[in-house]
């Protein structure tokens, strides 16, 4: 009994030690990584946190980390050891990387169906195919940085894992898709923006956080989430001949995925999207802190800020109510999406990328819908 009560505590102590860097990690699960995750694990993040590791970055190796210990105990009834032999990857490959062909024949190949089934139970796996290269190559990496973090070298650039890996994929060869199979263009987004017509706590926080995203640039859902009170700052009203000043608003983005918090990276609002913002901050009472955060059943509205999950599962609900087929969109696609309208409309791309923080010119010249190029005149030289 008093054996039961002193992991009771090991738990109730890591879950406290997880608040402390509660901005980066998917707090919704703090329990549930309290549980799975050992002493050694937590102190490593929070080393990682004091290391000025980027907000990103940590939460990719948060959830690689939860995963794999998941799978490590389903797998052998025990936490990962450190270092991994490179057996256990050897086997994590095998586990992830399988043909389903094969599979029809022989149900031992791939996840057995005890490990499958623990992780379905806990939310860990989805997909009924196996993982994607990238993914295992993803998290093997993560895995890897984690070992050296903690002092030890790992077996991950061993000969028999790089070509277990290499065998896999040649395989099991996969089309790889898209972060978001469409773009949310100026279009799709007035749908999505027409659910959203009354003056609900939800309604105008929505809007708001839409048009924010789409307007500053394509913002991550990261970024969205993590939008917070004092990033804002009021600028001069725009002139518009004619017409009345359109109001105007700097968001300082700080640290994001492509840049280190000692740059200061500014895009701009205008119009209707600084409209919106404020119209929902003045409802929610919200003059310090995160900005966009969630509503409570009875339109309560919480003190902490909606985790990025949560940005992509409301604009999924949007897709739903606009009568829009709901796998066909996701927050990347507002991404996608401002770089697609910026073509459309004719504006360069050296200056949506201005707006978009995009670093590479191939990257972002990529998120172009293939319909843009189809129909451009860089397809009809002949014609």
């Amino acid at each position: 009994m008093p054996k039961a009560k002193t992991s009771l505590t090991a738990v109730e102590r890591r879950a406290e030690e997880l608040d402390t860097i509660a901005a980066v990690l998917p707090i919704e699960r703090r329990d549930e990584l309290a549980e799975l995750l050992t002493d050694h694990d937590v102190e490593t993040l929070r080393h990682l946190v004091n290391q000025g590791m980027g907000d990103n970055t940590l939460r990719a190796l948060t959830s690689d980390l939860a995963y794999l210990e998941a799978w490590g105990l389903a797998a052998t009834g025990r936490s990962l050891p450190w270092p991994a032999p490179e057996a256990l990857l050897l086997k994590f490959v095998a586990h992830h990387l399988w043909d389903p062909q094969r599979r029809e024949n022989d149900p031992d190949h791939g996840m057995p169906a005890d490990v499958d089934q623990n992780l379905r139970s806990q939310g860990f796996l989805k997909s009924v195919r196996p993982h994607a290269p990238a993914t295992v190559r993803r998290r093997l990496a993560n895995w890897s940085t984690l070992t050296k973090w903690r002092g030890f070298d790992g077996a991950f650039a061993s000969p028999s894992v790089k070509s277990a890996i290499r065998l896999a994929v040649r395989a099991v060869p996969r089309t790889r898709g898209r972060k978001s199979a469409k773009a949310v263009t100026g279009d799709v987004l007035a749908k999505l923006l027409a659910t959203c017509a009354t003056d609900s706590l939800r309604d105008l926080r929505d809007r708001a956080m839409l048009m924010v995203a789409f307007a500053s640039g394509g913002r991550r859902r990261s970024e969205i989430a993590g939008l917070r009170r004092e990033q804002l700052t009021v600028e001069p009203p725009i002139p518009v001949e004619g017409g009345s000043p359109l109001p105007s608003l700097a968001i300082h983005l700080g640290r994001t995925k492509t840049t280190s918090g000692d740059e200061d990276d500014v895009v701009y609002l205008t119009g209707r999207p600084v409209d919106a913002l404020n119209a929902w901050m003045a409802a929610a009472k919200i003059d310090s802190g995160s900005v966009f955060r969630g509503i409570g059943r009875w339109g309560t509205v919480s003190r902490r800020a909606i985790d990025p999950q949560s940005v992509n599962a409301i604009i999924k609900q949007r897709v739903e109510l606009a009568g829009l087929e709901r796998g066909e969109f996701s927050a990347h696609g507002l991404r996608s999406g401002y770089l697609t309208e910026a073509a459309n409309r004719g504006i360069p791309l050296p200056e949506a990328m201005e707006q978009s923080r995009h670093r590479s010119v191939q990257q972002a010249s990529s998120y172009y819908n293939s319909a843009t190029r189809r129909e451009g005149q860089a397809s009809r030289l002949l014609g």
